[in-house]
């Protein structure tokens, strides 16, 4: 294994921002603009995102809003070429440690019924669906399955 193999994480700056918009656009049929993450990193107090690095590239990104005890997964990608490595497994962990540390006590996120990769992986990592957004995706009017996990009892 050499340094190109390594992964890192830390949280995303404003640098990032380009390189993570176009992961964005990679993964999602209605992609967040450029703008809504500088906004995030500027604006919003609530916001944090973390992105993993491997080689100097940015490979994926997640992001949650961490409002009193309850952190919300906003958005998490991982670029085509990196998926099926568990980045995005290691990134919901450190998502997930990260909202612990800073007094989260759950964490929620919304998945399409239709994405069984990302289902199965929040599964594994302990979320349970507790609910239904009707016609929550706008591209195509599918639901969005809520799930829940508490990260300490």
């Amino acid at each position: 294994m050499n340094e190109h193999d390594v992964v890192e994480f830390r949280f995303m700056t404003l640098e990032d921002v380009e390189a993570v918009a176009e992961l964005e656009r990679l993964s999602f049929p209605t992609p967040w603009p450029l703008e809504a993450f500088v906004n995030e990193l500027t604006i919003n107090r609530n916001a944090k995102y973390v992105v993993a690095v491997r080689g100097g590239r940015v490979i994926g990104y997640c992001g949650m809003w961490l409002i009193l005890d309850e952190a919300h997964i906003t958005n998490i990608a991982i670029h085509p070429d990196s998926r099926g490595q568990k980045i995005g497994e290691q990134l919901m962990r450190q998502m997930m440690e990260l909202a612990k540390s800073l007094g989260g006590a759950q964490m929620t996120l919304e998945v399409r019924p239709s994405n069984q990769v990302a289902r199965n992986l929040y599964a594994k990592l302990g979320f349970k669906e507790h609910g239904r957004r009707k016609r929550y995706y706008s591209d195509n009017n599918e639901d969005a399955l809520i799930m829940w996990v508490k990260l300490r009892e």
